[in-house]
């Protein structure tokens, strides 16, 4: 993003929810998963929900789409290039101040090796270690439905 558009950024006024007319965050996280393990990264220590760990994203800019926030977020965290495949799940959090929406989307490792770059960690973990990693509340219903989809899968497999 250049300087200009950085600051046309900054005077669009953030979206506000219908009903409470609370500012709206919008939030993309990316699910990547390759050979049955998830990507996650950890939140740097000090930082908003700091050391948890979650799916890489981050913020919306009002220049950008949400699956451009997505792909943004990923390059900047851990230096890879996505594919944003699929919106898989929409949830929505509100807090006294505001309401911040997550969009989770199913993604494709296109290209490069992760590196914790805007991250303090990544791990790229199964399904059966998710309840080794502390999440935010925002990720748990997620991180549980990940992990039941996983065990049906493999009961299917066993069959």
């Amino acid at each position: 993003m250049t300087t200009k558009q950085a600051k046309e950024a900054a005077k669009v006024k953030p979206a506000r929810a219908a009903k409470s007319g609370k500012a709206v965050i919008e939030v993309a996280s990316s699910i990547i998963q390759r050979d049955g393990r998830y990507l996650v990264s950890q939140r740097p220590e000090g930082s908003h929900l700091g050391p948890c760990w979650e799916f890489p994203g981050g913020k919306r800019l009002a220049t950008e789409t949400i699956e451009e926030c997505a792909q943004r977020k990923v390059r900047e965290e851990l230096g890879i290039e996505i594919s944003v495949d699929k919106l898989w799940r929409v949830i929505e959090r509100s807090y006294p101040e505001r309401v911040v929406r997550l969009h989770f989307f199913l993604c494709t490792l296109e290209s490069g090796t992760p590196r914790a770059i805007g991250c303090q960690h990544f791990r790229w973990i199964q399904p059966s270690e998710f309840g080794n990693y502390e999440f935010p509340p925002a990720d748990l219903d997620i991180v549980h439905e990940l992990a039941r989809r996983s065990l049906r899968l493999a009961a299917a497999a066993a069959v």
